[in-house]
């Protein structure tokens, strides 16, 4: 049996100088450093980029995206918004970038490129002030992000190999 290689892009949005914003870059950070994905498969530090991450929407089939957003829910709270539940308009900010990323949806849709799935595993942040370090509420659930987005990439169909699984194999 064939199982389709859906082409995808895992983007992590936030800001790293402002404490817990940054959550999504360290994710998938941690995701680039823990493991290694079949080549159809893009793992991206979004950063505040915003519009310039439409190339990395072009030609994707499935998008998933990991981000700080304010739920209006107790810090370190972490919920999973797919598909037509993100806005692709500008509405009330879900971070401190989502206009970006309401954008980005937005202009994707614009140019026919949206793909045809989009995840965003969100996670409410304590504090976003100038601080390098997130707080403890964040650092004890990254690992948590991490196995969500391994656990949606697992359930996309892609191959997630463990760095240290893949040399033990050598």
């Amino acid at each position: 049996m064939n199982i389709r290689q859906y082409k995808i892009s895992v983007i992590g949005l936030g800001n790293i100088l402002l404490r817990d914003e940054g959550v999504g870059v360290h994710v998938v950070n941690a995701i680039k450093q823990r493991y290694i994905f079949p080549p159809e498969v893009e793992i991206i530090d979004g950063g505040t980029t915003g519009l310039d991450l439409l190339p990395f929407f072009e030609g994707k089939d499935k998008i998933l995206i990991v981000d700080a957003a304010d739920f209006g829910k107790e810090p370190g709270h972490i919920e999973i918004v797919e598909d037509k539940n993100i806005p692709s308009l500008l509405s009330p900010n879900l971070s401190a970038h989502h206009v970006g990323l309401s954008d980005l949806i937005f202009a994707a849709e614009a140019l026919d490129m949206r793909p045809l799935e989009i995840c965003l595993i969100g996670i409410q942040p304590k504090f976003i002030n100038v601080s390098l370090d997130m707080t403890d509420e964040m650092n004890e659930k990254l690992d948590t992000l991490v196995e969500m987005s391994i656990e949606k990439l697992k359930a996309w169909n892609v191959e997630c190999v463990l760095q240290y699984q893949q040399e033990l194999s050598k």
